[in-house]
């Protein structure tokens, strides 16, 4: 198989979270600002500091770095209390993950994360489903605000583990939004979506995706993670 590094999105692709990081972000601001209804948009495909810099300017405050700093500190301290209220039947690894995750590994590719999440919320996230030493490497809102430059980072960063230039590799984003999708193509890399979040796989397929699936479970999504289509 060809030198291959696989990027998870979080939201909605690996896990559905019951709405506890929309809700930690909006207690942040409350508790910063005085209004939780900053945050009054969708938040499907963007990065945290995407969410805070349009919710500050939403708000008339300004969005400058140490303001997007400073309420990302509450946000995560937010996150881990809401994380932890969420009921398990509402917080959950999507069908296929687990098994698409080992399966790619055990054919040798580097598993990453390809996320919005910055780091430490990434890792609060995934820890309640005991994923979080899964994933040695990845891109994170926290590298960079824009989807498609953090993506690249995560590229780099997973054919460094596989000791080889990123030229030679074979990149894959694995995502449910057509942000995933677009962020993808813009790094020249191939997108599997899962209809697992907010948008059908034909959305995806007609945003521009590679393939799309309901979810790795569906018969031949591992085939087109391992080979494409």
């Amino acid at each position: 198989m060809r030198p291959t590094v696989l990027l998870f999105d979080i939201d909605g692709t690996l896990i559905t979270t019951g709405g506890a990081g929309r809700r930690a972000m909006e207690r942040a601001f409350a508790d910063a600002h005085g209004r939780a209804d900053a945050v009054s948009f969708r938040l499907d495909g963007m990065t945290d500091r995407g969410i805070v810099r349009t919710a500050l300017d939403n708000i008339g405050v300004e969005s400058d770095e140490r303001a997007i700093d400073a309420l990302l500190e509450l946000y995560l301290v937010r996150l881990r209390e809401e994380v932890r209220l969420v009921p398990d039947a509402r917080y959950r690894v999507h069908a296929g993950m687990r098994e698409a995750i080992a399966v790619a590994r055990r054919h040798g590719a580097a598993v990453g994360l390809g996320t919005g999440n910055i780091r430490a919320g990434a890792r609060i996230k995934l820890e309640r489903v005991e994923l979080d030493s899964t994933f040695t490497f990845g891109g994170f809102g926290c590298d960079a605000e824009s989807r498609a430059e953090l993506i690249r980072i995560g590229a780099e960063r997973g054919a460094r583990a596989l000791g080889v230039s990123l030229t030679s590799c074979r990149v894959v984003v694995i995502g449910d939004t057509p942000k995933d999708v677009a962020a993808a193509r813009a790094i020249g890399a191939e997108c599997i979506g899962v209809g697992t979040g907010h948008f059908s796989p034909q959305a995806l397929i007609d945003s521009g995706a590679t393939s799309a699936f309901a979810d790795l479970s569906a018969p031949g999504a591992i085939d087109a993670l391992l080979e494409g289509t």
